[in-house]
């Protein structure tokens, strides 16, 4: 994402009307607010989602982010009443605007240049599934589960990117059988998969979620950003092109002030001081 901004003024932390938002010397922390309704995410939260996104990759003040949900759960996917009910109506030129936002919601997820950590408890459902599978981390507590429920409702389970992230992630068996049944996977099972990257305590998620986002910030931000950026560009590549990728990235960041820096505080017996230059 560059950082060239055009006329429109920044939107600030208390503007954004679909979800709360939180930043702390690098750390975001966005926050699902929606929790009578287990933070069913409308046309306007997706909307909040991908633009936030997009402004903090372009201002690259944050260096981690965590996705949290309020209350009893993550998030339960889509509002059935606001867009299930709205999406009836629709043509089929509206139906695809509407989907594009949603894939460009983990686009952005994806793409933005910190690590994004997902910090699950209770239901995380149907886009809610997505949002956390497209996160570089997903902690969660024993309470969190998973359910891909496109197909529950007569849709294809490939919803948002679902289908490209998720047999990555687990493997091709396991991403069959969660994208078509569209069964619950509970947070014990999702870790034996590779859904979950770390299991924390009951109601420990949160707290666990932002440590690890302080652990990054505080570390080498350009070489987790070009890391994060190999990963997601180099799943469709064929080796001898990730190997080219990997050894240019390495020749621009060893031309870097962290690479610098590393050598002079090992040789001084001292901590790096990363600048993310």
């Amino acid at each position: 994402m560059s950082p060239f901004t055009g006329s429109a003024p920044r939107t600030e932390a208390e503007a954004w009307q679909h979800l709360r938002l939180t930043v702390d010397d690098g750390v975001a922390t966005v926050t699902l607010a929606r929790p009578a309704r287990l933070n069913a995410l409308t046309f306007g939260a997706y909307a909040d989602l991908r633009d936030l996104l997009a402004q903090l990759s372009r201002e690259r003040s944050v260096r981690a982010l965590v996705l949290a949900g309020e209350g009893r759960g993550f998030c339960s996917g889509g509002d059935v009443d606001d867009i299930i009910g709205a999406t009836l109506a629709m043509d089929t030129a509206r139906l695809l605007d509407f989907n594009r936002m949603t894939g460009q919601v983990v686009r952005a997820v994806r793409e933005c240049p910190f690590p994004v950590i997902a910090a699950v408890h209770g239901v995380a459902a149907g886009a809610g599934a997505v949002l956390a599978l497209a996160a570089d981390f997903r902690i969660a507590d024993p309470s969190a589960r998973f359910a891909f429920l496109f197909t529950k409702v007569g849709l294809s389970g490939g919803d948002m990117g679902a289908a490209y992230l998720l047999p990555r992630v687990v493997g091709l068996g396991h991403a069959t059988r969660l994208l078509i049944l569209g069964e619950p996977v509970r947070a014990t099972e999702a870790e034996r998969i590779g859904l979950v990257s770390e299991l924390t305590d009951e109601g420990h998620a949160d707290t666990r979620a932002a440590e690890l986002a302080r652990q990054l910030a505080d570390g080498p931000a350009l070489a987790y950003a070009q890391t994060k950026a190999l990963l997601t560009a180099e799943l469709d590549m064929p080796l001898a092109a990730s190997v080219e990728l990997d050894a240019s990235t390495q020749a621009l960041l060893m031309n870097g002030e962290d690479y610098a820096e590393f050598h002079a505080a090992f040789t001084e017996k001292r901590p790096p001081k990363w600048r993310g230059r």
